[in-house]
Order: structure tokens, then sequence, then C-alpha cells
């Protein structure tokens, strides 16, 4: 899988792009857990959604936000790693310009940062996100929610409780027009440490995009 270096907002970012030679495949967008707390593109979470997104067909990308590993610049509370994830999807849509499906799947902060770019970029047709921590930071930007999507938590998560995920949960499952479906993986703490939990989340993942690229919905 060929390394990649594209620009970004305050330099160069470093990425992995994983292409389908169909020219017409759906993209997808990984995004990665908080830079100051050892995030990276290859944490293992973001590692095994890259591969189950290139699995199901998609021409995949996973980057490193600023001041992560090759990539230039600081952190910047949020506001930077999403203008990061805005020029990674340029980069990969200008890669793909047939693509008739474009994805976006985060993992803890990086769920976040992606809900937030669903918002700006209505291209976006589905979503992931894995342990958002509902806990942490304010999702109410999500108003409305312009995608459906999944949102996928492990009920022993103690970094992004259980509760707090249910509440944001029923609060976007309020809103018409959408379908936001939530699924749990008993047991599981935040990083779904044990290997039975982390195939469960895959799997999990895995059927809900296929059943969504069947049906061919928003």
């Amino acid at each position: 899988m060929p390394e990649v270096i594209f620009p970004g907002p305050e330099g160069r970012l470093e990425g992995r792009y994983h292409p389908q030679k169909e020219r017409d495949a759906p993209i997808a967008l990984i995004l990665h857990p908080h830079p100051q707390f050892g995030g990276t593109m290859n944490n293992k979470v973001v590692y095994r959604l890259h591969y189950a997104f290139h699995e199901l067909g998609f021409s995949v990308l996973r980057f490193n936000f600023r001041g992560v590993g090759r990539s230039q610049g600081e952190y910047d509370e949020g506001v930077g790693e999403l203008a990061d994830a805005a020029a990674a999807l340029d980069y990969l849509q200008s890669m793909n310009q047939n693509a008739k499906h474009c994805w976006v799947a985060g993992f803890s902060f990086g769920a976040w940062i992606g809900m937030q770019l669903l918002m700006r970029r209505p291209d976006i047709t589905g979503f992931v996100a894995l342990a958002p921590p509902a806990n942490m930071y304010d999702f109410s930007f999500l108003a409305p929610c312009p995608a459906s999507g999944l949102i996928l938590n492990g009920t022993a998560d103690r970094v992004a409780p259980p509760r707090d995920t249910e509440g944001l949960v029923a609060k976007l499952q309020e809103q018409k027009g959408i379908t936001i479906t939530h699924r749990q993986v008993e047991g599981a703490g935040h990083f779904f440490e044990e290997p039975e939990h982390m195939d469960a989340a895959m799997e999990i993942v895995g059927e809900y995009v296929r059943r969504r690229l069947t049906e061919g919905t928003r």
C-alpha cells in the first residue's frame, strides 16, 4: 500500500492510500484518535477500519493529522485537524473523480472530527463513528445530521462511557430524513483491546456498510 504525501493547510500531510482497480469505486476517509494521546494512522482500530473498507470495495485513505509522524504543523485543538481532514478528502476525491459514494469513518477523537466534516461536506453519503467521545466534546453541531450512519461503541468503555454515547444516539435518532444505527460490542473497552471485540466491531461495520451499498440509500 503506497505511502502518500499531500498538501495540507500547514504543510505536507502523510498518509496511506489503498486504491481499487475500478475507476468508479466508492471512497472512504479514515480518521485516527487524539494526537496528544498517542493517536496515529497506524492505530490498530484505524488500521482495521482501513482494511475493512478496502475489502468492501472502497478506495481508502488514512493519514496523520498535523504534528503526527511526518505530517507538518502542530496540534490545533481540533480546528486545524478538521481542516486537515477536509484537505485529505479533497486529495482522495481528486484521485477518484468518478466515485459514486463517499464515506468517512473515525475512531474516538477521529469520530468527532469526522462528524464535523460530515456537516461541511454534503457529498459524504455515509459515516461510521467508533467510540465517539460524547462526554468530552460537544456534538450539538449535528443539527440536523446530514447523512445516515453507524455509531458503534463498547459496553465497557471507560474513556467514552456508553451512557453518553446513548444520549448522543437518542438525540440524533429524533431527526427525520436520516437513520442512525447504534450497535454495541458487549464487554468491549474503548480501544476494543481483545481480539474478539475487535473482530466483532469490524464485522458489524462490514455488515452495515455492505447493506447500505446494496440498498444504494443515502
